[in-house]
């Protein structure tokens, strides 16, 4: 007859959960450019600095500017005076509020119109490869965890905040991104990072709950082994909720402090008679 273990019907949280890979990339990257070619006067940001939309980055010249001014430096420090008054410097300002992540010039260096002088990104974000059979699960501001695989220790809470609609196939695997935004930016976060981001679909606390493995038929007829009067397992029918998988829901039918039975599988080498044709000396079998 087969053995049997006893598990308690306990209470606890159970959550549904998809688990998904993604890359920390900033929600805007711009590249600074300059109105025109010219020289850089004076840069007023560092690497890591955060700017505020319309804050002047640099001080520039044209290379007309520039070329008047080097020339009256050779007639004296007030012919320079006075040509700085008259011909005035160009600002290059910041199109966002963000973080300077690139300084690519210093002061004396020219450029053409085409150069990027400088990157900016704003808030960082996650964004998420979602594989599409999950993707009808999430949903515009679900929660989130977010886990840096640099930093595995710590999860930071987020949100769903922006659904792709349009597929990506990489190998044969089609996903869908999804944009994860943190509630906070943790220190240590940088963008190309990667991450785990598990997606909360929904969750129940002070549950009544029993291994998921406890559970036999499908649908709505499932029910448990329970002990029974006589010490022979029986049969007890039971209605079921959620499962995340290795612990379900239940709705009725059982109690807390109930106990259900498991079968365990035992495994009787010595009356097997088989032995593994790896094993050192072993024949293969012949039959008679």
């Amino acid at each position: 007859s087969p053995a049997y273990r006893e598990e308690g019907v306990t209470r606890g949280r159970i959550e549904v959960t998809v688990q998904s890979t993604g890359i920390v990339q900033p929600r805007n990257r711009l590249e600074v450019k300059p109105p025109l070619a010219g020289r850089a006067e004076e840069v007023l940001v560092q690497e890591g600095q955060a700017v505020k939309k319309g804050q002047i980055l640099l001080w520039m010249s044209s290379s007309e500017r520039a070329a008047l001014i080097d020339a009256a430096r050779a007639r004296g420090p007030e012919e320079v005076k006075r040509w700085e008054e008259f011909y005035r410097a160009t600002p290059v300002v910041s199109p966002i509020d963000g973080t300077v992540i690139s300084r690519k010039l210093e002061p004396g260096q020219s450029f053409t119109a085409s150069d990027a002088l400088l990157v900016i990104a704003d808030r960082l974000l996650v964004e998420a490869q979602v594989d599409e059979t999950d993707i009808g699960l999430i949903r515009l501001r679900l929660p989130a965890r977010i886990l840096l695989d640099a930093y595995p220790g710590e999860s930071v809470p987020a949100s769903v905040g922006a659904l792709a609609y349009e597929a990506k196939s990489v190998s044969n695997v089609t996903t869908y991104t999804v944009d994860v935004v943190p509630a906070r930016i943790p220190a240590q976060m940088r963008s190309g990072m990667t991450a785990t981001v598990t997606f909360l679909i929904s969750a129940k606390d002070d549950v009544l709950q029993v291994p998921a493995h406890a559970l036999h038929g499908d649908g709505d007829h499932k029910s448990v082994l329970v002990p029974g009067a006589d010490g022979a397992p029986r049969e007890q029918a039971v209605q079921t909720g959620l499962s995340d998988g290795r612990q379900t829901e239940i709705l009725s039918g059982l109690s807390e402090g109930d106990k259900v039975l498991i079968a365990q599988v035992k495994s009787d080498n010595k009356n097997s008679g088989s032995v593994s044709p790896f094993a050192p000396g072993a024949r293969p079998r012949t039959k008679k």
